[in-house]
């Protein structure tokens, strides 16, 4: 039997995640160590499946099958294709700065009534979290998937909810008095939160998940595909449009979509930086996936049924979230509204149902993760500093930190889709794919670049720039575990603006495949006959 190189490279940050928990208190630093050795381990090994993905090969690839529970027809099966793979490599190639990044934020606080935080905890809970998200991405079974689905809701409530942001004056804070008690209180609320709107639409899910085995006999994408290949297996029209929707109701609260998607702000903004990287560039990815991966492939007449609806609410999702947060007086909710903008970018590429639209809109979500993770990396660098979340308590940054300000830009240039940078590709090919099939929504979806850029720059302008504050004027420049964690990631920003061709001759094929499954094909362009 070969080497079962998927279940390890999600079992590996796994095994780091019980090694880190079972450091002796008194040794933090080693616990440290120990969790970012585990998730450079786990990035080789992602870099192993990578290389032995052929693009050109067969749709899931590196596959594993094995009896689970039999009595009820569950199989561990695992096997990605070219979407999963990509997703499963940003998520190991992100968690190494993710660690860095939060290298203090667990550590003992001096002169409060907690004196202690569990720094083995957090960082296992990352590390438990890592390896729930790449089985996510590699289970071809829909129980498994399911189980996966559900179960990283619960170290990321702790990571929220008990490791909350030290700047306790965000906008919510502030109005209601601030303090100690306050901001614990304001943490308890977005992971309840948080917990509450994905239980529920996990709970929605698993009657689909039971409706489609009643109707299938078998969880295993494979076995219904070759079923409905053969003619074998077929769903009524009612029945495929309610499983539709109980699968997409669950994936459009993790996306997060508009009108499900208050949790996010919430939970951004009370999280730490690193936590917040960990749930809007790497968690709420599993949400678009999953809508690529089951609601297209299960459901493919359902899925082109419910296309209209569902692009009016991507549409309402980028101009309501960009509107909101050019209105932010906090810095963390502001990147949070825009990263719901963003997502409602990669839902409408999704449900354009052309090549390019798929194409783009997996891209959209790798980029977006790299992005999201360099602008809000650097702010986190930027808030602990300062001690505070409001853009108002900033002012003249550059003028002191020149390379903090240097590197915050080029993340919220990122954000606003510059040409060069790498999310310019994925958002024009969104559009491209929109306009082909949909002209006047990739119209009124250009709204969404025109907000981008005015709460991007209004951010840049009031915090770098002008007189500096008399708060600011002692503020440190980036450290060098700092640098290691944000220049990586820009300077993976600018290769793939520049040459995004590595990445998009793994994502087509996969794109063809799913292309096929809804029984689509692209609009041809209307050309006048030459006279």
């Amino acid at each position: 039997m070969s080497f079962p190189l998927l279940t390890a490279t999600a079992a590996l940050p796994a095994i780091g995640a019980v090694a880190t928990a079972a450091v002796p208190a008194a040794r933090r630093t080693f616990a440290k160590w120990l969790a970012l050795l585990f998730s450079l381990a786990t990035l080789v090994l992602a870099g192993v499946v990578l290389a032995r993905f052929e693009p050109g090969g067969s749709r899931f690839q590196l596959t594993e099958s094995h009896a689970w529970i039999k009595d009820f027809g569950v199989r561990y099966e695992l096997g990605v294709d070219g979407i999963g793979v990509a997703l499963m490599a940003l998520t190991a190639l992100l968690m190494p700065f993710i660690i860095l990044a939060g290298w203090h934020d667990a550590d003992p606080l001096e002169n409060q009534s907690r004196r202690w935080r569990p720094t083995q905890g957090f960082f296992a809970l990352m590390l438990m979290t890592e390896a729930m998200v790449i089985l996510s991405f590699e289970a071809t079974d829909v129980f498994v998937f399911y189980i996966l689905f559900e179960a990283m809701l619960i170290p990321m409530y702790f990571l929220i909810g008990g490791f909350g942001d030290r700047a306790t004056s965000s906008a919510a804070a502030a109005a209601a008095g601030g303090g100690d008690e306050n901001a614990a209180a304001q943490r308890s609320y977005a992971a309840v939160k948080f917990l509450l709107y994905n239980l529920v639409g996990g709970l929605i899910m698993l009657a689909a998940v039971i409706g489609l085995y009643s109707v299938a006999g078998t969880f295993s994408l494979s076995e219904i595909a070759e079923a409905r290949a053969n003619g074998s297996f077929s769903m009524a029209t009612s029945t495929e449009r309610w499983l539709f929707l109980g699968f997409f109701f669950a994936f459009a609260v993790k996306a997060p979509l508009w009108p499900l998607h208050t949790w996010l702000p919430n939970a951004m903004g009370e999280a730490t930086s690193p936590v917040a990287v960990l749930l809007t560039a790497v968690v709420d990815k599993v949400g678009t996936f999953a809508m690529l991966r089951f609601c297209l492939q299960l459901f493919p007449e359902a899925s082109k049924w419910a296309t209209p609806v569902i692009l009016v609410l991507a549409l309402i999702s980028i101009v309501y979230g960009a509107l909101l947060a050019v209105g932010q007086r906090d810095i963390k909710r502001l990147i949070a509204y825009a990263s719901i903008s963003h997502f409602g970018f990669i839902v409408l590429g999704i449900f354009a149902m052309t090549s390019q639209g798929q194409s783009g809109a997996t891209l959209y979500m790798i980029n977006h993760g790299i992005s999201t993770a360099a602008l809000m990396l650097v702010a986190g660098f930027l808030i602990t500093r300062r001690g505070s979340r409001l853009i108002a308590d900033y002012g003249g940054v550059q003028k002191v930190a020149p390379i903090l300000a240097g590197t915050f830009l080029i993340g919220g240039l990122a954000t606003l889709s510059l040409p060069g940078l790498a999310p310019f590709v994925s958002e024009f090919l969104v559009l491209v794919g929109v306009f082909s099939a949909y002209p006047v929504i990739g119209i009124i979806a250009t709204t969404g670049i025109v907000l981008a850029a005015i709460y991007v720059l209004v951010l840049y302008q009031r915090t770098m720039t002008g007189p500096v504050k008399a708060e600011v004027q002692g503020m440190a420049d980036l450290r060098v575990r700092e640098l290691v964690v944000v220049v990586p990631l820009i300077a993976l920003l600018i290769f793939l603006g520049v040459y995004p061709k590595p990445l998009t001759d793994i994502v087509n094929p996969a794109v063809q495949h799913t292309m096929s499954d809804v029984q689509k094909k692209d609009p041809q362009p209307e050309v006048e006959a030459a006279k």
